[in-house]
């Protein structure tokens, strides 16, 4: 877990392992739930471009034909993201879950667009239209969107490269991302959590984190202030989307019901969703997939509500860590106008040294 390469006295300060409730999976990744994988598309050439492309596929299939049961909850709607209407309205994800920068959206769309007729030649033709899913954040901070830098190509290398281990902080979609103050983009966490029939499952977090004020950054319930007190200070405004998956049998409403709470984690973290701030959650999951191959019926289990409570703490907690791993993880990176967002972990190692 991230914590356990921080400074003694930083992990001494905030007590991280009186803060967790649920235990974290093997590798405290969303690629714990089984099927999950996760690539990136790094885009850093050192000039103008500080940003790039993301991809989470729920399982390795076609997701046109086989879809995943998902939903969404719009926290704060300040973005540009693409497939989220017929998402909520359909309750499902039927095209690889792709993150970027705000003017990378339309590429993106056109990318999946492009791939899904690939494997079902038919698509707006015969059979129905696909609905690309692609969200975002602005990294204009230290990223020249203006270039337009994001490709169908990156697109298409982000989904090839995808796998159970990933890079997390200013890589793929996260290179340009600001969190808190400071760089940091991609995070990632999963939680175990156990039924009362003793059946376990896994839920894991990812996020494209881009939010947040520094003055008001809680660690571990604790104002960053209260470790440093030389903080400063922002207006919370940027972005974040959540992207959340579960190998329990959830269903479209359910998964909406834990797209809530993501707020929580925020509201933990010191953010207030502040203005022109785009805080969006999307979660599936890979039980109940099925093939779209025109059966009438087809058979499903479904989580009962009275297991629901583990499932919801346990959203919270993998996001709260998610973000603070994007932040942990990232890594400065000079940007086109010359700004420098800082390292997380060279702030708290010299606010840690002995001052004479």
């Amino acid at each position: 877990m991230w914590h356990k390469s921080m400074t003694e006295q930083f992990r001494n300060t905030f007590s991280p392992a009186d803060w967790w409730v649920h235990p974290a999976g093997p590798k405290n990744l969303i690629t714990d739930v089984p099927g999950v994988t996760v690539g990136h598309y790094t885009h850093n050439n050192g000039d103008t471009a500080r940003t790039g492309v993301t991809a989470i596929l729920p399982h390795d299939g076609d997701l046109f034909d086989r879809p995943v049961h998902a939903a969404s909850a719009v926290l704060n709607g300040f973005g540009k993201s693409a497939g989220l209407v017929q998402l909520d309205e359909l309750g499902e994800i039927e095209t690889p879950i792709i993150l970027t920068n705000t003017f990378g959206v339309g590429d993106c769309s056109k990318a999946l667009t492009k791939r899904a007729i690939r494997l079902n030649p038919e698509i707006g033709r015969k059979m129905p239209t696909v609905n690309p899913l692609v969200l975002e954040c602005n990294d204009g901070v230290v990223n020249d969107m203006q270039a337009f830098h994001v490709t169908e190509e990156m697109v298409n290398l982000a989904i090839d490269r995808a796998g159970t281990d990933f890079d997390q902080g200013t890589v793929g979609a996260g290179t340009g991302m600001k969190t808190f103050g400071f760089a940091g983009g991609i995070g990632s966490a999963s939680r175990r959590v156990k039924t009362a029939d003793n059946t376990k499952y896994h839920l894991g977090a990812l996020v494209l984190s881009n939010f947040g004020q520094k003055s008001e950054l809680r660690v571990f319930g604790k104002k960053l202030s209260a470790f440093n007190p030389v903080v400063p200070d922002a207006k919370d405004k940027g972005s974040i989307i959540i992207v959340l998956a579960t190998d329990a049998p959830l269903d479209s409403r359910q998964l909406g019901r834990i797209c809530k709470r993501t707020g929580a984690a925020l509201g933990r973290l010191g953010s207030y969703w502040g203005h022109q701030s785009g805080d969006i959650a999307v979660a599936f999951s890979t039980a109940n997939s099925h093939s779209r191959s025109g059966q009438t019926l087809y058979n499903a289990t479904r989580l009962s509500e009275s297991c629901m409570n583990d499932f919801l703490h346990a959203t919270v907690e993998a996001v709260e860590e998610a973000v603070l791993n994007a932040m942990w993880f990232g890594r400065a990176h000079p940007g086109y106008t010359g700004k420098t967002l800082p390292e997380l972990s060279a702030f708290l190692d010299q606010a840690a040294a002995p001052r004479g």
